[in-house]
């Protein structure tokens, strides 16, 4: 039996990209809920407004890089900043192949790995067996 992820969050501008992605959760059955936020700055107010209410954290977030307001890199900056009560997996999901921005991702200590869009059903489970690993 697959643990499901409870909350998966989605920072990302393509209502596209968080349609199929959310898609290929549902039709994989990994994800009881989804919170959705079109830029950096919208998900970082919420997140820190549910940290505050003691709410329901997500487990993972899948965080795009090219945003308006704040990028995924502001995000990131700002959100390690913020003290959270819970393991939080944080996988960037970008377009960008640049070896550059791949490194950078990997010298957060949040990020756990770059996945480059489109997203797959193969990837979402390599993210969840990393999930589940993780947790153990």
């Amino acid at each position: 039996m697959k643990k499901k992820i409870d909350v998966a969050c989605i920072i990302d501008d393509d209502p596209i990209f968080i349609f199929g992605a959310r898609k290929v959760m549902e039709l994989a059955d990994v994800c009881n809920g989804f919170l959705i936020y079109s830029n950096g700055q919208e998900a970082l107010e919420a997140l820190q407004s549910l940290i505050f209410a003691n709410e329901k954290l997500p487990d993972v977030i899948l965080l795009d890089l090219n945003m308006p307001i704040l990028d995924g890199w502001q995000f990131l900056e700002e959100f390690v900043k913020v003290p959270v009560h819970k393991k939080i997996i944080i996988y960037i999901v970008s377009s960008s192949v640049d070896p550059q921005d791949v490194l950078r991702a990997k010298s957060f200590e949040i990020v756990s790995n770059y996945i480059v869009k489109p997203i797959t059903m193969k990837s979402l489970v390599t993210v969840l067996e990393e999930i589940e690993h993780l947790e153990d």
